[in-house]
């Protein structure tokens, strides 16, 4: 089957991170490591948690707040916690701005509501665009929709909504627990390695080289 239609993750694909960042600036703040009483399991759920909506920005922040020095403020926390997002390169705004002409594009990401606030206002002074359907046809933000990736749920529920064919599906991501999702939604799917950039997986005619 042709492929119509490219569903793009943000993190590591369009967007710029480096997690070590954000743990250098915690770190900072007085958060090493949670108390013994705060198990692995918890924490995960914790995270987890606020990137389905399920914890509100507020109720992060004093979470976090427990386990740093005193006095730790809102902005302190949300920088530290921002600090990850590094920059949202021109090359590949161009890229999918090309894209859009040849296929329907979507966006799906785990994220949450304070790194969603700062990435936006990113792509709004840095490139004048109002939103991100500027550049994709539907958006899916795991705070905003409740399913997270690699759920076969999320990819089967972006399918249904944008009511699109896996078959004519392309899936771009870096994390392969993401991709191995995917595959289970029967979508066409792309491992994005390690220094890889998308601006090279498309010849000058927009077509998907690998």
């Amino acid at each position: 089957m042709s492929l119509k239609n490219i569903i793009f993750d943000f993190g590591g694909v369009i967007c710029n991170i480096d997690i070590s960042v954000t743990e250098k600036a915690f770190n900072k703040l007085g958060l090493r490591k949670f108390d013994n009483s705060y198990s692995v399991t918890e924490r995960e759920t914790f995270f987890s948690h606020f990137e389905s909506g399920q914890i509100t920005p507020a109720q992060f922040r004093e979470t976090l707040r427990k386990y740093m020095a005193p006095g730790v403020t809102d902005a302190e926390i949300d920088r530290a916690w921002n600090a990850l997002l590094l920059d949202l390169p021109e090359s590949r705004i161009v890229l999918l701005q090309k894209l859009r002409k040849k296929y329907r594009l979507f966006l799906l990401s785990n994220t949450n509501q304070i790194h969603y606030e700062h990435y936006l206002r990113d792509l709004q002074d840095r490139y004048g665009c109002r939103d991100f359907s500027d550049l994709f046809e539907r958006v899916y933000f795991s705070h905003l929709i409740g399913l997270k990736k690699p759920s076969r749920e999320v990819f089967d529920y972006v399918l249904s909504d944008a009511g699109i064919l896996p078959g004519e599906t392309l899936f771009i991501d870096d994390s392969i627990q993401h991709i191995e999702g995917a595959r289970k939604s029967g979508l066409r799917v792309y491992h994005l390695k390690n220094g890889e950039d998308i601006t090279t997986l498309f010849n000058p005619e927009m077509r998907f080289l690998p």
